[in-house]
């Protein structure tokens, strides 16, 4: 099973403060973070290749959104058995929409967050599930 040294997390949130606190936190456990501040889509994270994503975009619906980024990265072979992890502040959403995130298999952190649950979140990505970085991932499918 992979360290967490070797994870690499791609978090996206509109907060510089809550990223720095998430790469602060994260790679204090031994994981490599990279953030963005912009909204992501699939072709943004299939650059990066992450072991697992953070989003934060979710209030909003619609293209561009976290619930719209979701379901397309769980349309897309690639992206499709990626883990997520939301984090947001949006609780009273959370909750109207918790079939929803259970069936799109995404965790939720919601804000404000405890470091614990934000690191218990990020290590319950890989319980003995098939941890190979998205590249190798990738290069089974393709090859």
């Amino acid at each position: 099973m992979a360290t967490p040294s070797t994870k690499l997390i791609m978090a996206a949130d509109d907060s510089p403060e809550i990223l720095d606190l998430i790469v602060e936190v994260l790679e204090a456990e031994g994981y490599r973070v990279v953030t963005t501040e912009d909204p992501l889509d699939v072709d943004a994270i299939l650059r990066v290749g992450p072991d697992l994503v953070i989003l934060d975009h979710m209030l909003e619906d619609g293209e561009g959104s976290g619930w719209a980024l979701l379901e397309e990265m769980r349309r897309q072979p690639l992206t499709s058995r990626l883990p997520v992890v939301v984090c947001t502040g949006a609780a009273r959403r959370v909750a109207e929409h918790a079939a929803l995130l259970q069936r799109l298999e995404a965790s939720v952190v919601l804000k404000p967050f405890d470091i614990d649950d934000l690191v218990a979140a990020v290590a319950a990505a890989w319980p003995g599930a098939d941890a190979r970085p998205l590249a190798a991932a990738a290069s089974s499918v393709v090859g």
